[in-house]
């Protein structure tokens, strides 16, 4: 395997640790693989490569896609740091509500694999960073829905930062989870 597969207590969500070959030249590691992705208990097929550049303090999220739109995602950082955060949205779920949070950065390669029926969003921890994903369904942007970061009953302890959070009008004006 090109990559140690580390599970969670909420079922689905995939942290996924590269092996990384380097030395004075620098280094190199495999980013995909579907065998072994199949291998961690990931099959899907995906369809959209999706980038984003943001700044230190942005908050982005947290969304989801309704179904039958909904995505999931292969999400990792190329620079900088975020502090990732899951929310399993899935109502038969025994982790209902519940979160996972991780960080992804240029410095660990970690990628996170985030299921469907799951909300997704990120704090920008770095000066510059750029943040990719892969999904294995299109944007359908009437099926985009979302949840309030900020929500009490998820209870997301957002790392605190020396300025405040920058979150967009639209993602301030989500609902809360109830």
């Amino acid at each position: 395997m090109i990559f140690e597969a580390e599970h969670f207590h909420i079922k689905g969500l995939v942290l996924l640790k590269p092996k990384l070959f380097g030395d004075e030249r620098g280094y190199f590691f495999e980013s995909y693989s579907k065998k072994d992705l199949i291998s961690a208990g990931i099959e899907c097929e995906f369809v959209q490569d999706n980038q984003a550049m943001s700044s230190k303090g942005v908050l982005r999220g947290l969304h989801f896609q309704k179904d039958p739109f909904g995505q999931s995602k292969l999400v990792r950082v190329t620079q900088g740091k975020v502090y990732d955060v899951a929310v399993d949205m899935r109502k038969d779920s025994t982790t209902f509500g519940e979160y996972v949070a991780v960080e992804l950065s240029d410095e660990n390669h970690y990628m996170l694999f985030i299921p469907k029926g799951f909300a997704h969003g990120y704090l920008v921890l770095s000066d510059h960073t750029l943040f990719q994903y892969k999904c294995d369904s299109y944007y359908h942007p009437h099926s985009e829905a979302g949840i309030k970061f900020d929500d009490p009953k998820l209870n997301i302890e957002w790392p605190l930062l020396e300025l405040p959070y920058h979150v967009s009008n639209k993602d301030l004006s989500l609902p809360f989870l109830d």
